[in-house]
């Protein structure tokens, strides 16, 4: 079995790596996380730097916040560059710059080692019970090496194409979910200040062509007045800079996402940036007077 290197455990990157040492898999961490005892206590090895991390194990992988994170421990100083093998894998499942994935491919590539981008959907809940959805961009060797450990942190893995291929996947992913959460907002907004029940009407459009997994779950939290975070706002509008960087870099005007993102800066802005990203209904029922 692979010696796995796994870099970033917070709310996602934790449960993956734990999942990886339930599954037998071998797991080294940095000592440095704060989450290192407990994945320690579970049978992680720990280390002092990425570059240590890497020259003992064969795919290395990354869950880290954004670009400037992921750059920073895989091409910094004592990073992952400096001490992979040649052979190796490297497997970034961020959601970061799709510019920022082909640049990492390019550094790794002068050194012999494989680059996946593999950005995940599914959320907290998707990395603890292993069913998150993984997007992936590179060759399809690196892939077939790569997809036992796919399997067990995720319910499905799909090679896209070319390094960056993910990245790019996981924009679109976001820019589908952020303008349904919206237009599943507004909705909810204008029905709350007619007077209309909701919950029936949740019901009602579940059945019908507008029917969606966000009008189900996100309706419900609309409904229950819960935006206790699954996904958090900030996070979301930080995907969203990235969609809107991408369109620019492509020349793909962005109208619809751009609005999105506006709505979240709005929310930020308010101090509201920890609470769920359905919580675009908060704005809109604050300029409703609801």
């Amino acid at each position: 079995m692979e010696k796995v290197g796994f870099i970033g455990l917070g709310i996602m990157g934790k449960p993956m790596a734990l999942n990886l040492i339930k599954a037998g898999y071998s797991v080294s961490i940095l000592e440095t996380s704060a989450a290192a005892k407990e994945v320690a206590d579970a049978g992680a090895k720990t280390y002092s730097s990425s570059k240590a991390l890497a020259q003992d194990n064969d795919v290395i992988i990354t869950m880290l916040p954004d670009s400037p994170e992921v750059e920073s421990v895989a091409l910094g100083k004592d990073g992952v560059l400096e001490g992979i093998k040649p052979g190796s894998v490297f497997v970034d499942m961020s959601t970061i710059a799709p510019s920022s994935a082909k640049k990492l491919y390019d550094a790794f590539q002068e050194k012999d080692v494989e680059v996946l981008d593999a950005p995940v959907s599914g959320g907290q809940v998707g990395a603890e019970s292993g069913t998150i959805s993984i997007m992936v961009g590179g060759s399809q060797a690196a892939f077939d090496r790569v997809l036992p450990l796919f399997d067990i942190m995720g319910k499905s893995a799909v090679l896209i194409g070319d390094a960056g291929a993910g990245q790019t996947t996981k924009a679109c992913n976001q820019i589908i979910v952020g303008m349904t959460i919206q237009a599943v907002a507004e909705a909810f907004a204008l029905a709350k200040k007619a007077n209309v029940n909701i919950e029936k009407m949740r019901e009602a459009l579940l059945g019908g062509f507008a029917q969606s997994r966000i009008l189900d779950l996100h309706g419900q939290r609309i409904i229950d007045d819960n935006f206790k975070p699954g996904f958090k706002v900030k996070l979301h509008r930080k995907d969203m800079n990235i969609a809107l960087q991408a369109g620019k870099e492509f020349s793909v005007p962005l109208p619809g996402s751009a609005q999105v993102a506006t709505g979240m800066d709005a929310l930020i802005a308010q101090g509201q940036g920890e609470l769920d990203h359905s919580s675009l209904y908060v704005l809109l029922a604050g300029l409703s007077g609801i």
